[in-house]
Protein backbone atom coordinates (compact mmCIF):
# COMPACT_ATOMS: atom_id res chain seq x y z
CA UNK A 1 0.00 0.00 0.00
CA UNK A 2 0.60 3.10 -0.57
CA UNK A 3 -0.10 7.00 0.22
CA UNK A 4 -1.16 9.99 -2.02
CA UNK A 5 -1.99 13.25 -1.38
CA UNK A 6 -3.87 16.09 -3.59
CA UNK A 7 -5.30 19.10 -3.73
CA UNK A 8 -7.35 20.35 -6.26
CA UNK A 9 -9.88 22.78 -5.23
CA UNK A 10 -12.94 21.33 -3.04
CA UNK A 11 -11.84 18.67 -1.46
CA UNK A 12 -15.32 17.09 -2.09
CA UNK A 13 -14.78 16.68 -5.50
CA UNK A 14 -11.22 15.62 -5.54
CA UNK A 15 -12.55 12.85 -3.32
CA UNK A 16 -15.75 12.06 -5.39
CA UNK A 17 -13.34 11.31 -8.33
CA UNK A 18 -10.71 8.99 -6.76
CA UNK A 19 -13.21 6.32 -4.68
CA UNK A 20 -14.17 5.75 -7.99
CA UNK A 21 -10.63 4.39 -9.08
CA UNK A 22 -9.90 0.77 -9.12
CA UNK A 23 -7.03 0.16 -6.59
CA UNK A 24 -7.83 3.10 -4.53
CA UNK A 25 -8.60 1.12 -1.13
CA UNK A 26 -9.40 5.01 0.47
CA UNK A 27 -9.91 8.55 0.33
CA UNK A 28 -9.87 10.57 3.25
CA UNK A 29 -10.39 14.35 3.00
CA UNK A 30 -8.65 16.71 4.80
CA UNK A 31 -6.34 19.95 5.21
CA UNK A 32 -2.25 19.58 5.06
CA UNK A 33 0.53 21.63 5.75
CA UNK A 34 0.10 25.25 7.09
CA UNK A 35 0.32 26.96 10.56
CA UNK A 36 -3.18 26.64 12.49
CA UNK A 37 -2.52 22.90 14.52
CA UNK A 38 -6.29 20.82 14.51
CA UNK A 39 -7.60 23.10 12.13
CA UNK A 40 -11.18 23.35 11.71
CA UNK A 41 -13.30 23.88 8.40
CA UNK A 42 -13.90 27.47 9.93
CA UNK A 43 -10.40 28.25 10.21
CA UNK A 44 -9.36 26.72 6.83
CA UNK A 45 -12.27 29.25 5.31
CA UNK A 46 -10.34 32.40 6.31
CA UNK A 47 -7.42 31.49 3.44
CA UNK A 48 -5.21 32.77 6.44
CA UNK A 49 -3.76 29.44 7.81
CA UNK A 50 -1.78 28.00 4.90
CA UNK A 51 -3.14 25.00 4.72
CA UNK A 52 -4.54 23.18 1.66
CA UNK A 53 -8.10 21.49 0.90
CA UNK A 54 -6.90 17.73 0.21
CA UNK A 55 -7.57 14.13 -0.05
CA UNK A 56 -5.23 11.10 1.77
CA UNK A 57 -5.70 8.37 -1.09
CA UNK A 58 -4.70 5.03 0.21
CA UNK A 59 -3.72 2.40 -2.97
CA UNK A 60 -2.30 -0.30 -4.24
CA UNK A 61 0.36 0.32 -6.06
CA UNK A 62 0.07 -3.25 -8.15
CA UNK A 63 -3.38 -2.12 -9.06
CA UNK A 64 -3.28 1.60 -9.85
CA UNK A 65 0.10 3.36 -9.76
CA UNK A 66 1.41 6.75 -8.72
CA UNK A 67 1.22 8.13 -12.29
CA UNK A 68 -1.92 6.66 -13.06
CA UNK A 69 -3.45 8.52 -9.90
CA UNK A 70 -1.04 12.24 -11.54
CA UNK A 71 -3.11 11.46 -14.84
CA UNK A 72 -6.54 11.28 -12.92
CA UNK A 73 -5.94 13.95 -11.07
CA UNK A 74 -4.32 16.42 -13.62
CA UNK A 75 -7.79 15.31 -16.16
CA UNK A 76 -10.25 16.42 -13.87
CA UNK A 77 -8.97 19.81 -12.32
CA UNK A 78 -7.88 23.09 -13.75
CA UNK A 79 -4.39 23.35 -12.89
CA UNK A 80 -4.19 26.92 -14.74
CA UNK A 81 -5.82 28.34 -11.98
CA UNK A 82 -4.14 29.96 -9.36
CA UNK A 83 -5.69 29.36 -6.12
CA UNK A 84 -8.79 28.67 -7.54
CA UNK A 85 -11.13 26.24 -9.02
CA UNK A 86 -14.26 27.17 -10.41
CA UNK A 87 -15.88 29.48 -7.63
CA UNK A 88 -13.95 28.08 -4.99
CA UNK A 89 -11.09 31.02 -4.89
CA UNK A 90 -8.59 30.64 -2.04
CA UNK A 91 -4.65 29.40 -1.49
CA UNK A 92 -7.13 26.73 0.34
CA UNK A 93 -8.07 25.38 -3.08
CA UNK A 94 -4.80 25.83 -4.74
CA UNK A 95 -3.60 22.51 -7.05
CA UNK A 96 -1.03 20.99 -5.19
CA UNK A 97 1.13 17.14 -5.29
CA UNK A 98 2.04 17.05 -1.63
CA UNK A 99 4.56 13.91 -1.68
CA UNK A 100 5.89 11.56 0.74
CA UNK A 101 9.26 10.08 -0.81
CA UNK A 102 11.25 11.33 -3.25
CA UNK A 103 9.99 9.28 -5.95
CA UNK A 104 6.89 10.90 -6.06
CA UNK A 105 8.48 14.35 -6.11
CA UNK A 106 10.48 12.97 -8.94
CA UNK A 107 7.70 11.50 -10.64
CA UNK A 108 5.37 14.87 -9.93
CA UNK A 109 8.08 17.08 -10.94
CA UNK A 110 8.10 14.78 -14.51
CA UNK A 111 5.03 14.57 -15.14
CA UNK A 112 4.20 18.34 -14.52
CA UNK A 113 6.86 19.31 -17.14
CA UNK A 114 5.49 17.26 -19.60
CA UNK A 115 2.27 19.43 -19.55
CA UNK A 116 1.32 23.13 -20.82
CA UNK A 117 3.60 25.90 -19.19
CA UNK A 118 0.58 27.28 -18.11
CA UNK A 119 0.53 24.28 -14.91
CA UNK A 120 0.74 26.30 -11.14
CA UNK A 121 0.23 23.31 -8.99
CA UNK A 122 3.23 23.34 -6.65
CA UNK A 123 4.61 19.96 -5.85
CA UNK A 124 5.42 20.27 -1.83
CA UNK A 125 6.85 17.58 0.62
CA UNK A 126 4.09 16.96 3.18
CA UNK A 127 4.58 17.94 6.42
CA UNK A 128 1.20 17.53 8.26
CA UNK A 129 -2.82 16.21 7.50
CA UNK A 130 -5.46 16.41 9.67
CA UNK A 131 -8.75 14.68 8.69
CA UNK A 132 -11.07 17.30 7.71
CA UNK A 133 -14.23 16.92 9.89
CA UNK A 134 -16.78 13.53 9.69
CA UNK A 135 -19.70 15.93 7.69
CA UNK A 136 -16.84 16.12 4.99
CA UNK A 137 -16.07 12.38 4.82
CA UNK A 138 -17.48 10.99 1.77
CA UNK A 139 -19.80 13.71 0.76
CA UNK A 140 -20.76 13.27 -2.60
CA UNK A 141 -21.54 9.77 -1.97
CA UNK A 142 -24.05 10.87 0.97
CA UNK A 143 -25.23 14.30 -0.53
CA UNK A 144 -25.40 13.55 -4.45
CA UNK A 145 -28.36 15.95 -4.74
CA UNK A 146 -27.25 18.64 -2.86
CA UNK A 147 -26.68 21.85 -4.80
CA UNK A 148 -23.07 22.10 -5.07
CA UNK A 149 -22.44 18.64 -5.76
CA UNK A 150 -25.47 18.49 -8.44
CA UNK A 151 -23.87 20.94 -10.30
CA UNK A 152 -20.15 20.34 -10.09
CA UNK A 153 -19.47 16.81 -9.13
CA UNK A 154 -21.65 14.69 -11.41
CA UNK A 155 -21.03 16.47 -14.69
CA UNK A 156 -17.19 16.11 -13.53
CA UNK A 157 -18.03 12.59 -12.45
CA UNK A 158 -20.06 11.99 -16.09
CA UNK A 159 -17.39 13.90 -18.01
CA UNK A 160 -14.16 11.48 -16.61
CA UNK A 161 -15.78 8.36 -16.31
CA UNK A 162 -18.11 7.98 -19.65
Amino acid sequence: MQTAYFAGGCFWCVEAVFQRISGVVSVESGYCNGSTQNPIYQDICTGTTGHAEVVKIEFNEHLVSFEDLLQIFFATHDATTLNQQGSDKGTQYRSAVFYVNDEQQTQANQFIQNLSDNIVTEVTELSVFYPAEDYHQNYYNNNPNQPYCAMLITPKLDKYFK
